[in-house]
């Protein structure tokens, strides 16, 4: 009698504490004293929280409202002429001639950057090279064609023009930049359209990668991607750090490791080629090997520090002041001449027409000689004398 008297009460209890649960959940089990394992967490269902610095979230709306409307697409479009690729057959061509080429166009893309009020725009040289016709197109909506005022094959860097009112600019950075500094690559990537995507500086100073013969990229983890090329890395406040030109890649697609050529360097060549038309470098006519260890012992060169000096132009300034094949240029002037890429740098940097000074090793004994710097030509396709030859 005792339980169907309890009975009731049994079930009004139960009713209770189911209410209760479903308005409050469970008691917290956090509270108890045995450790909590990794497995034993609850899931995370709300998103993360920004990153936030003081009681404001991080957010680069802001500078990519201030740079993106002066970073653009191109266009550029190539009339390519071609011959049936059957015509490469002899029985063909006995039969039916050699046969008339056949004309199409090739068409690409690639990214710039509006670095003037003028209208100057800024993009990789390998954008534009060899194209009939470039188009410009602002994310604005405007379109027009472009003109190529000067480039640069050495750093590929190309400066076209355009001739509108009321164009946006992007500014350059003035202040050096740092590893590990937030940075955003802007551009066109594979066609879909203006994106922007968020990185660090990885690393500064990168040369002897093999893509351009004077190099200083600035490596960024940012992503990069073809039709990327020519856009505009900037830093968190909106300014031009350099200009994206390459990636390393075995996908053709990014892996983390972009190269932009630094905003310094892509200053001076811009300003080279609206000046003048073209960047004027020095040249000694020399042709320059890192020396590594390896290197060292095969030549039998009693120092690992320096470039060696793998040909000489005939005629041309090294020859004319004494420089020989196998000599290891130790010096120029008061630098230290630590790889090749550093001596193509300082050797550009000379003016033509100047008389400098080099210091070589050569059979384990120091000589120095001074050479009056040429121009670099556009395109060298000089030929060299061999080691020991006059």
């Amino acid at each position: 009698m005792r339980l169907k008297t309890l009975l009731p009460w049994i079930l009004l209890a139960a009713v209770l504490a189911y209410v209760y649960t479903q308005q409050h959940g469970w008691p917290d089990m956090a509270t108890r004293s045995s450790p909590t394992f990794a497995h034993e967490r609850p899931l995370i269902t709300t998103p993360a929280p920004a990153v936030v610095a003081g009681n404001a979230a991080v957010s680069y709306a802001g500078a990519v409202k201030a740079a993106a409307p002066a970073v653009v697409n191109i266009y550029t479009t190539q009339k390519v002429r071609e011959h049936n690729p059957f015509m490469n057959d002899p029985f063909f061509r006995h039969f039916f001639g050699e046969g008339q080429p056949q004309e199409r166009l090739q068409t690409s893309l690639g990214s710039g950057v509006i670095a003037s009020p003028e209208g100057y725009v800024l993009t990789n040289n390998h954008v534009v090279e060899q194209a009939d016709e470039i188009i410009v197109a602002l994310q604005d909506g405007r379109e027009i064609k472009a003109r190529v005022i000067g480039t640069d094959p050495g750093t590929d860097l190309a400066v076209l023009k355009i001739d509108l009112d009321h164009l946006p600019v992007l500014p350059f950075r003035e202040s050096p930049v740092q590893v590990g500094d937030v940075v955003l690559a802007i551009g066109n990537p594979f066609g879909v359209g203006q994106t922007v995507t968020q990185g660090i500086i990885s690393a500064i100073g990168r040369h002897g990668m093999g893509i351009n013969t004077f190099e200083d990229f600035i490596q960024t983890d940012a992503a990069i991607n073809p039709g990327n090329s020519g856009g505009a890395l900037i830093d968190v406040s909106g300014n031009m750090v350099g200009i994206n030109s390459a990636i390393f890649s075995q996908s053709g697609g990014s892996l983390g490791i972009g190269f932009a050529i630094p905003g310094a360097l892509v200053k001076t060549v811009m300003q080279a080629i609206i000046r003048d038309g073209k960047v004027v470098r020095g040249w000694l006519g020399i042709e320059v090997q890192t020396l590594d260890p390896q290197l060292a012992a095969h030549i039998g060169s009693t120092t690992t520090k320096g470039a060696a000096i793998a040909g000489i132009v005939r005629g041309g300034p090294a020859h004319a002041a004494g420089m020989k094949a196998g000599d290891i240029l130790l010096r120029l002037n008061d630098t230290e001449v630590s790889n090749a890429s550093q001596a193509i740098n300082l050797i550009a940097g000379f003016k033509p027409g100047s008389t400098q000074q080099a210091l070589l090793l050569r059979d384990k004994s120091r000589i120095t000689v001074k050479v009056k710097v040429g121009e670099r030509p556009a395109q060298i396709r000089d030929r060299r004398i061999d080691e020991g030859a006059e």
